[in-house]
């Protein structure tokens, strides 16, 4: 895929994949960058990613603390707010809308 297809397909959608994740419990940083790499978005760097989590935070649709680790430095753990909790609803339910018919024009295509 074109590298730079992709970014500007994951710049639309990383923050809705960041509260995704959030979704069942708090993380910190490399353990979502780490978690968007498994699922098969990233690999996203830090510089992509914090500043989504900043913003995130800004919003009031994270909230972020810094905890001491039991081993290593301290880290800072980020938590889906109420608000987040409601945009990801609404995010989501707007990306499904786009996706279904760009799916279906797509799919149609490849298979005819």
């Amino acid at each position: 895929m074109d590298p730079d297809r992709r970014g500007q397909w994951l710049r639309g959608v990383l923050d809705l994949c960041v509260l995704a994740l959030l979704r069942d419990g708090e993380s910190y940083g490399y353990q979502l960058a780490q978690a968007l790499d498994t699922a098969g978005v990233g690999p996203i760097q830090g510089g992509t990613l914090y500043p989504v989590l900043l913003r995130l935070q800004r919003t009031g649709l994270v909230t972020a603390q810094w905890r001491e680790g039991d081993s290593g430095p301290a880290r800072k753990y980020y938590q889906l707010t109420a608000e987040g909790r409601a945009a990801l609803r609404q995010g989501g339910n707007a990306w499904l809308a786009f996706v279904a018919p760009v799916t279906d024009i797509v799919t149609k295509g490849v298979d005819g």
